[in-house]
């Protein structure tokens, strides 16, 4: 099982953006949106994660389906968003205590994966900083910590790169693959779609909100006769 988008259509106030577009990211896949800017990749993950109402279609994740039970479709996920959310007046590690607390974890056992992925991120002596004192790319560590530690059955993360340092890109690489192997599922957005080839199992490419293929790297390039270095040129 896992996340399957069958013939959804939604956008923003009245007008459509996504138009039926279906693809799936079974457990244990990693999966990537691509496309242009205003192709439709944020709009389709503020759908997953029920933050923009469902039109027409169906958004199920290991079958229980968002419409139908929102709270329980919501339980089984955990998002990244591209600009962080950060509490100004919370520190690190208050931060981390509500997020754990929110999801009826916070016992030493979670707490101890905290730290885990605090050690990843370098951020094991930031602790008592507040939010004002992080850069972007600390608040983008704090987000990964957030969502990582919960272990949900699906990651939803948009352009998670995006202010990170390079020992950071290889952190979030390898706990990617390490979420897939054991059973999860990953849905992310990426522009770096070169870089996108060594870790993700499929690319789903949109295209003015629609999905125009759905294939491994490997397959997408031979179709676009590309080779797999080559794949930031897709969209020339």
């Amino acid at each position: 099982m896992g996340l399957s988008i069958t013939n959804l259509y939604g956008g923003y106030a009245g007008q459509d953006v996504l138009k039926d577009v279906s693809f799936t990211v079974t457990n244990g896949q990693i999966v990537a949106l691509i496309g242009l800017n205003g192709a439709g990749k944020s709009t389709t993950l503020k759908h997953v994660i029920g933050e923009r109402p469902v039109l027409q279609g169906s958004i199920k994740l290991n079958d229980v389906d968002l419409n139908q039970q929102p709270a329980e479709f919501k339980q089984q996920l955990a998002y990244v968003p591209e600009q962080p959310i950060l509490y100004p007046e919370l520190t690190l590690a208050e931060h981390l205590h509500l997020m754990l607390a929110s999801h009826g974890f916070d016992d030493q056992d979670h707490w101890q994966k905290v730290m885990a992925l605090l050690q990843t991120f370098r951020l094991t002596d930031k602790l008592h900083w507040l939010p004002q004192n992080f850069s972007k790319g600390m608040q983008q560590k704090v987000m990964l910590v957030s969502a990582f530690a919960l272990e949900a059955p699906l990651m939803v993360i948009d352009e998670p790169f995006i202010g990170l340092d390079v020992l950071a890109q290889k952190s979030l690489v390898q706990l990617m693959r390490d979420r897939a192997q054991a059973g999860g599922a990953i849905l992310l957005t990426t522009h770096l779609v070169t870089a996108a080839v060594d870790y993700v199992d499929q690319f789903v490419l949109l295209d003015r909100g629609k999905v125009v293929d759905q294939a491994s790297p490997a397959t997408l390039a031979e179709r676009h006769q590309l080779n797999l270095s080559e794949m930031d040129e897709l969209f020339e």
